[in-house]
This record gives C-alpha cells, structure tokens and sequence, in this order.
C-alpha cells in the first residue's frame, strides 16, 4: 500500500452567540479535516488543530510540506513518517503550527492503519477500556450569561447524567499581566476576580457536593494571583485547576502544585513531547493535558502518556474542537491505562453534533462508547460538510 494524495476539508461555523475562555474570543468554530489517500482506495481520516490562527495557514502546511514528505510513502510506517514530517522540518521548530499539522496526518494514517487491518483504532492501540466517563465542559463567558443562567446550565449538566463538570475562570480585565489586555475583544463579557469567586461558588451550589467540578483558567494569571485565588474557592471541592500560568512558566506552575491540595492539570498548549517532558519531570503538572490534534497526533500523545505513567500521573487530554477530533482523542483515551476521562464540549456546534453520521452520544451515566467499526469507525455526513464547507 501506498500513500498517493493529500486533500483538506476546510469547515466554519458562526456561532449565534459568541463565547470567551480567561483570554480567547470566540465567535466561530472553524476545522480543519485531513485525508490521506492511498492506491488500494482507503482513505484515512485526520484533523489538525487550527488554535490561535486561520484554517489556511495549518492547510498550507498539511498541503505544500507535509503532503511532499509522504507521498509514495508506505501508511504503516507510522512512525518513520514521523519522524521524516519532523525532522525535516526541524529548523522551523518543535511546536506550534508544525505539530498541529502533522497531527492530523497522523491520524489519518492511523486511522487508514485501522481500517486496513479492520480493527478499531482503540483496540489497534491497546485496547484498555471501551467506555469513557464524559465530563461537561462548559461555563464560558458569554454576553448575555448571569449567575443564574450559569446555575441553570450546570444543573442540566448534572440533570443529564454528567458527573464531572468544568468551568472558566480568570476573564478578568482589573488583573495586571493578565495576557487578555492584548487579545482580540478584550472588552467581551469581563469578570472581575470577586465575580469569579462567587461563579464558581454558584455552580458548586448547583450542581451539589457530589458532582466532580473543574476550574480552567487558560493561562490567564501570575502564580500568585492563581494562589490567591486558589485560597478562596479550594474548599469547594475543586477536582483539577486547569492551566492557572503561562504554559512556559514551569516554575511558576511546580509551585502551585506544590502548594495547592488541588492538583494542577495542563498544559494543551504544549505541543510536543519534549516540551511535555519539562512539565512531568519538574512536577509542574498532576495531570498531563494533551490533545491528538494539537499535540503531534497519536504517535506523539502516546509517547506523552507513556511518560506520564512512568511518573504516576493521570491523561485527561484537552478536546475542544470538531467531532473527528472527539473521536480520535476516545480512541487514544481508550488505549492507554492513565486515562479514562473525556472532555466533552457542551457549547452549541454542529461541527461537533452534526458532522457525524452517528453522533457521539452521552449515556444517562454520564458515559461515551468507542465506535466498533474499523480505524476511527465514524462516517461524515456529507449534508453537514456541504453546509459548513468553506
């Protein structure tokens, strides 16, 4: 077998509302979808991730970089390929735009692996569990959002099975260094630090003592101010405080999880395992955050999940985009035994709802089941590519 093209689907929704994490403004869901094409007809199936930028320049790369690298090449050789998409594009660096793009070669090329050999792609892998535990993630600042409507959201959260839930934190304008000052929309649906306290104390209230509650700042504090903060609501029962620091202040985040009895959970915005390595091995990080699309694709995050055993510590990777990336970040989960827990994005997007001819469904446990067809075992409906397709 032999790999003979690369093509892209390029994907856009405008949300009908725009919503806001700790620093990004968000008023669509772009995606981008990777194929992989080969001479015996199986075509695999990718995404790469398109965070902090435009879906044309990760396709620039998927399509005039990568695309050269692979093509003629054998789709099993997973790994050497690999390491041809990385190495020859050393000099541009480790991270970023690099990794995003070879992810979603990645895991077509798993996924053309899994479909060759008929076997689902988690079972391919390691095949350590079958079912997922989902957990809600939501909580975004929107414009129009109060307490009680945050209230309302998590208790239908709770209402339909979710027993973990998480939350943002850390929209606020008032807070020096606070990387918000220099993004786009600044000004969208601010919270101060004390409105920020009582909307974690108002979803604790709502969704009860027993359900497992998150908090995410999105890199958007000093280490001191995530303490301060840390201080006034950890007796609530924070189950992890997600990315409180600049994802390259490893200090600053190996001293919060020192002194937090919470544990500290990141950083998706790392991209590779080298950079990963730096988090686990300097203990910044209890739980180990990456994401298949982001990350450098399957082949990197089980090297990362890998380490991460090594040292201990729990994967619960970040997924936060199109319903190709949910599932290939299920199959990952699935296969290695540190995992076990998915993120499950709650806001409206029928890139995530709609672009599957099975859709990704909660149980009223509040669990997903891995696909049994071969590779990802998912088919896109094409009325939902037509519809979005840029």
């Amino acid at each position: 077998m032999r790999i003979t093209e690369v093509t892209t689907i390029k994907l856009h929704y405008d949300m009908p509302v725009a919503m806001a994490d700790a620093i990004h403004y968000m008023p669509a869901r772009p995606t981008l979808l990777v194929q992989v094409h080969t001479d015996e007809g199986i075509i695999g199936l990718g995404e790469a991730a398109t965070y902090g930028g435009f879906l044309e320049s990760t396709e620039a790369i998927v399509l005039n970089e990568l695309r050269q690298t692979i093509l003629g090449q054998d789709p099993f050789k997973v790994e050497k390929l690999w390491q041809m998409m990385a190495t020859r594009a050393h000099q541009r660096g480790r991270r970023g735009m690099l990794m995003m793009a070879m992810s979603g070669v990645d895991i077509a090329l798993w996924d053309i692996i899994g479909q060759a050999t008929r076997t689902p792609l988690y079972r391919l892998l390691g095949g350590y569990r079958d079912t997922l535990d989902a957990y809600a993630s939501a909580g975004f600042y929107t414009r129009d959002k109060d307490m009680a409507a945050l209230a309302d959201e998590f208790a239908g959260y709770v209402e339909r099975g979710f027993r973990y839930v998480k939350m943002k934190v850390g929209r606020n304008p008032d807070v020096m260094l606070n990387p918000l000052h220099d993004m786009q929309a600044a000004d969208y649906a601010p919270a101060t630090l004390e409105e920020d306290i009582e909307r974690v104390k108002v979803v604790r209230e709502a969704i009860g003592p027993k359900i497992r509650l998150a908090l995410d700042a999105n890199n958007a504090w000093t280490p001191s101010l995530a303490l301060q903060f840390m201080r006034q609501v950890e007796h609530l029962n924070i189950h992890w405080f997600e990315e409180p620091v600049a994802t390259d202040d490893i200090e600053g985040s190996a001293m919060l999880a020192q002194q937090l009895d919470t544990p500290v959970a990141g950083y998706e915005t790392e991209t590779g395992l080298p950079g990963f390595r730096e988090l686990i091995t300097r203990r910044a990080v209890d739980i180990v955050q990456p994401d298949v699309i982001w990350t450098g694709g399957i082949t990197e995050c089980r090297k990362v999940a890998a380490l991460a055993q090594a040292y201990g510590l729990p994967v619960i990777p970040h997924v936060f985009s199109s319903a190709v990336s949910s599932i290939a970040n299920m199959h990952f989960i699935a296969a290695i035994p540190n995992g076990g827990l998915l993120e499950f994005d709650q806001n409206v997007n029928p890139l995530r709802s709609e672009l599957l001819e099975t859709p990704i469904e909660i149980t009223p446990e509040g669990k997903v089941h891995l696909p049994e067809g071969p590779g990802l075992g998912i088919k896109l409906n094409q009325e939902t590519i037509k519809r979005y397709r840029v």
